[in-house]
């Protein structure tokens, strides 16, 4: 029964919230997937531009556009989030 104890006292307790802060680790994390859906998107484009098939060339323009879509709101997420004292992420 001590075992048992001991071994609920040790386990952290769960977070209900997340910080309100932003990590350097969160925030190279966050450019990682800016950087990686602008890429996806300006891939899709120029391979799109290069298609002579319209069908693919239609989901590829698709393609570029959910990025482009991700992109956004990554971006606007993060817009809404910073503090009212006009700091930014770098």
């Amino acid at each position: 029964m001590q075992k048992q104890n001991t071994q609920q006292q040790q386990q952290p307790s769960m977070m209900v919230q997340p910080p309100n802060i932003i990590t350097t680790k969160d925030q190279l994390y966050l450019t990682d997937m800016l950087s990686w859906n602008l890429l996806a998107m300006k891939k899709a484009h120029f391979f799109a531009s290069q298609c002579q098939n319209q069908e693919v060339k239609n989901q590829l323009e698709q393609i570029g556009q959910m990025h482009n879509q991700h992109y956004q709101k990554i971006l606007s997420h993060l817009q809404s989030q910073q503090p009212s004292s006009g700091a930014q992420l770098q």
